[in-house]
């Protein structure tokens, strides 16, 4: 594999698309840098986001930003128990007119999704979406549609209401490449938001600074990146430490592997860099790699926090190449 010194350099249109994405989501989501790069990570790696905090914190804001951002088509699907698998994917309706069934698309066929509240639909409704997320296309009544490019699902849930929720098994929660925590903002990023939102919300003012077709350069830009032997080996060996550790049931499997490695080389284009290092695959381990284990002695649905605790002290226990 190319090594740093090796590496091309990056066009520079790309690194202004990335720039621009950020600064712009910026503008109203204030304080939370970390997430809005999270999120890019996300959707340069053509892969889906799970945030997960209380209500209140900017979860749907971000994803909004995001929609915003790209001029594309976005959906928003509020979840609740009764909603069907139909509701989202679209079904066949009969046409008098041509005597056939057309089928009439559902909401899922957009760039951006956002799914607020994924674990207060019923496990088959789930499935549908993420069954979606996963392939990349929808199967209704024997016939297979081609979801657009690119397709980024950002879906919310809140950890601590478990009254009227099913929470996601650790199979579906594969699916999502990042599992956030938006968390409180600081005082003083709180105060700037109190005076953002005095005449409305500023994310309606938002002008959408790339295309879909540019997300799309950048997503197969992603795949160029450089990643060196060692840090491959360095990834995997924080892969199996999760086998082997002792307070794991279950370690990350090989899909995980490339989920961390494909979310790795996505933050290196983020940060402008056409290669990764050491330093990307620690940082994005505990939210790539988290929600993939299963804790030994813990109910099923444990506290993320809990999870990412073992990741870290996993990742703090490989050694890192030179």
């Amino acid at each position: 594999m190319a090594s740093p010194a090796q590496a091309v350099q990056l066009p520079a249109k790309l690194t202004g698309y990335v720039h621009d994405l950020e600064r712009n989501i910026g503008q109203v989501v204030l304080g939370k840098p970390d997430v809005v790069r999270l999120c890019l990570v996300a959707l340069l790696a053509g892969e889906h986001v799970l945030l997960e905090d209380v209500p209140g914190v900017g979860k749907t804001l971000v994803a909004k930003a995001l929609a915003k951002s790209v001029s594309g088509e976005f959906c928003r699907l509020q979840f609740t128990p009764d909603l069907l698998p139909s509701d989202i994917l679209g079904s066949s309706v009969y046409d008098t007119k041509q005597s056939q069934f057309l089928f009439h698309r559902g909401p899922v066929f957009s760039n951006i999704v956002l799914a607020d509240e994924i674990n207060r639909a019923p496990p088959r409704t789930q499935s549908a979406l993420l069954e979606a997320m996963s392939e990349g296309q929808v199967s209704v009544d024997g016939e297979t549609h081609t979801l657009p490019k690119p397709f980024l699902v950002i879906a919310t849930q809140n950890p601590f209401e478990f009254e009227g929720t099913y929470a996601l098994p650790e199979s579906q929660l594969d699916r999502f490449l990042l599992r956030i925590s938006m968390g409180y903002p600081d005082r003083s990023d709180e105060r700037r938001v109190l005076d953002s939102h005095r005449l409305g919300e500023p994310v309606q003012e938002l002008k959408s600074v790339v295309t879909p077709q540019q997300i799309i350069e950048l997503q197969e830009a992603v795949r160029s990146i450089a990643v060196e032997a060692s840090v491959a080996d360095y990834l995997l060996d924080i892969v199996h430490q999760t086998r082997d550790s002792e307070e794991l049931q279950v370690g990350v499997s090989t899909r995980g592997a490339l989920s961390l490695y494909r979310a790795s080389q996505s933050l290196a284009m983020v940060e402008g860099r056409s290669f990764v290092v050491p330093d990307d695959v620690k940082r994005l381990a505990p939210y790539v790699l988290a929600h993939r284990v299963i804790q030994k002695g813990i109910l099923r649905g444990s506290s993320r926090e809990l999870g990412e605790a073992i990741i870290r002290r996993l990742v703090e226990q490989t050694p890192v190449p030179e």
